[in-house]
This record gives structure tokens, sequence and C-alpha cells, in this order.
């Protein structure tokens, strides 16, 4: 760790944490906030530290680990990270895990992830899995394949998930700005899988099938069936800030406030997620990635493939939101989720009025029409246990 990484991580001093743990358990509001954080000159000079909640010895052990595997290196591109047992943890999220890295508000980042298919628990090994399937040995991911005997499942949710990284500055009602440089497969290959009782049909479509689809990388397409192609549009399933700690310990599958296991298409390489942050340092993951996937992601899986990331990730200080957002170089994106459809559906409708009323400064009544009239609304995913619905705002009708 180089000396300016420990002064990042050591920027706050006892009296802030006080001031700004009764803030966040609502004995003060935001101008008494402001208010004793300026007296702080006044205060007798205390050691810098790190929130007591962190615990300073821990937060940096994750991170010495990870740099001595050498799992996270600087480059002169930035930060990359990649997949090993000091790096990810499987299936669940979690606000009050160590962080494997420290970056600054507008650092790039680049993380390698890999999926969860041909890893699970029924599927046998890897190596098992994907030579029935036609995959060559040489073909599979090294690191996937250490994983599948280095890392424990959670037994909770699926997905392998990359990370976190503390950003530094961002605190409990700032937004992370998730910027998408980049966003594609590790290998040529992917995997659709449906699952007993799972998806959009569960009492149609009974069976558990998995089946390998080969890419071709040079035409950017995924060959489904002979004669049937799909263009490859690579995302990440999930892209989470840390759940507030007094979630504890939750399941990768549902996503929620945080973000996580969101399933948006749109947020493909040039677009922008923005996440609320609930934990000092915001602790940003990411996993879960997709080469193809439709609106509603119906029979449980898109195109899973392990995948590459670019992240430039930027702390904007003070803007609070309640649900994440995104945005696209055509389009605001504003989300609703919910375990039922009709509630998401209203959810992201009251996030659009918001968005319109507070950025583009309408009346509600005629962000309410606007939304009606020129706002579409799509269903993101049906078989994440909580739903999502997505409204796509064009920034053409705005002259």
């Amino acid at each position: 760790m180089s000396a300016d990484h420990q002064h990042q991580r050591s920027a706050q001093a006892p009296w802030a944490e006080f001031v700004d743990e009764l803030w966040r358990l609502g004995h003060l509001d935001a101008e008494k906030r402001a208010l004793l954080r300026r007296s702080m000159p006044l205060v007798a000079p205390a050691r810098a530290a790190l929130p007591s909640s962190l615990g300073l010895p821990a937060v940096e052990a994750a991170a010495r680990r990870a740099e001595a595997a050498g799992l996270v290196r600087r480059t002169d591109a930035g930060l990359h990270i990649g997949c090993g047992p000091e790096t990810v943890h499987w299936g669940y999220l979690s606000g009050a895990i160590e962080p494997v890295a420290f970056v600054r508000s507008g650092e790039t980042v680049t993380i390698d992830t890999v999926s969860h298919e041909g890893l699970l628990p029924d599927q046998g090994t890897p190596y098992d899995f994907f030579q029935r399937r036609g995959i060559a040995q040489e073909q599979l991911l090294a690191d996937a394949a250490a994983l599948y005997s280095t890392i424990q499942h959670s037994g909770m949710g699926p997905h392998i998930v990359s990370g976190p990284i503390h950003v530094a500055e961002a605190e409990p009602g700032d937004t992370l700005a998730v910027h998408i440089l980049e966003a594609r497969p590790r290998t040529p290959y992917g995997v659709n899988s449906m699952r007993t009782g799972k998806g959009g049909l569960p009492d149609e479509f009974t069976l558990n099938r998995s089946v390998v689809i080969p890419f071709d990388i040079e035409r950017n397409v995924a060959k489904f069936l002979p004669g049937i192609e799909v263009p490859l549009r690579p995302f990440f399933g999930i892209l989470a800030t840390g759940p507030a700690r007094s979630m504890g310990k939750i399941s990768s599958v549902p996503p929620g406030p945080y973000g996580g296991n969101i399933d948006l298409n749109e947020l493909t390489a040039g677009s922008t997620l923005y996440l609320p942050v609930h934990v000092p340092g915001a602790l940003f993951m990411c996993g879960d990635g997709h080469a193809a996937q439709g609106d509603g992601e119906v029979d449980l899986t898109a195109i899973e493939t392990s995948m590459t990331g670019t992240f430039r990730l930027e702390v904007l200080k003070g803007k609070t939101l309640a649900w994440p957002r995104a945005e696209t170089p055509t389009h605001w994106i504003c989300v609703g989720l919910h375990e039922n459809l009709e509630e998401a559906m209203k959810i992201c409708i009251r996030e659009t009025v918001k968005f319109l009323a507070e950025e583009k400064e309408l009346a509600r009544e005629d962000a309410y029409a606007l939304a009606s009239i020129a706002v579409d609304f799509e269903v993101t995913q049906v078989v994440d246990q909580v739903k999502g619905i997505h409204a796509m705002i064009p920034k053409s009708i705005f002259l």
C-alpha cells in the first residue's frame, strides 16, 4: 500500500465520525450536521482514523492479501483487479465486506469477472460441464476453474461477485456514478440456463437445461442455432454499492436500492449507472456478465459469460437518490423495483416524474403528462424475485 493510499483511508477524524453517525441515525438534520462539522477546527485535534465500524486493520488486510496474490495491480491505464479467492465472493452482497482495493473519485478500474455458469454445485466440475458441451479444455478460463475449487459458495445466490472497491470520500447520502467505459467477454462462448420452478413460465417449462452458445467475436454475434444469430451487446447484470449494513448478508439475486442484479440491458459501454451510497467508501461490486439479453430475461438467464469491465468511479457529493438511475448517450433511465410488477411500475413512474420535476424543472403535472406521451416504460426482468421496470426518457425531446 502506498503512503498516499494510506492517507486516503485515514481522512476522517473521530469527531466527524460521531457527527455523521448521529446524522445517519436521524438524530441530526442536515443543517445541524453541517454546523457541527464546521466547528471541527475548534475541537481538540485527534488522530485521524477510519470510521470505527470498519476497523482499520481488517480493512487493510483484505487489500493486502489481494495485492500479495498479484490480483490487484496498477498499470498505466489504472487499477486492474483479477479474479481469485482474494477478490471475489460467491452468492451474496454485503455492506460489511472488506475492500479488495482503494481508489479516489474519478479513477479508472478494470475488473475481470467470472460467470457462475458451469461452476454451480449441480453442474459438476467446470471441466466436465463444458467438455460435454463441446468446449475444449484450453478454452476454459484458468481463474474460473481455480475458483471452483478454492472459494466456498454461500448457498445464497448463484453469482460470483468481484470486489468490493472502496472509493475515497464516498459516504451515505452521496451517489456513486459508475461510468461504463468497456464491457467485453473473456471467452468465445456463453451459457443460457433454465431451471425448474424459475423463469417467467415456471409451470410450463419444468426442466433444468443449460446450453453453450458460441460467439463469432469478429462479427460480434452469438450463434444461437443454425440460421439464428444474435448481436452481442455485453453488459453487467450486477453493478452494486454496498447495501446498508443493517441488511446483513443478502442474496445476490434480488436487486434493490443499492443496485445489484438489475439486469438492465441498456448498461453497455458508454452508459452510466448512478447508485445510492449506503456505506462509507460506497463499496462498488460487479459481476453476472451478459453477452446479450432481451428485456424481461424470461427463461431466467441471458447469455451468461465471464467478462472484463472498465469503469470510472465518480463520487457525486451531496446528491442523494432513493433508487438507481442511468444514462446512455440517447436516454435518461429511471428504475422501479418491487416483488410485484405493478408496484414496480408505480415506483418507476414516480421516479420518472421526480426526475423530470427536479432535473428538468417541470411542474409535477407536466412531468406526469410528458411521461405518458414521450417515455417508454419497459420490463427490465421478471425472474429475480424483485422485478424491474425501467423508463426510457429520450434526450432528443429537450431542445
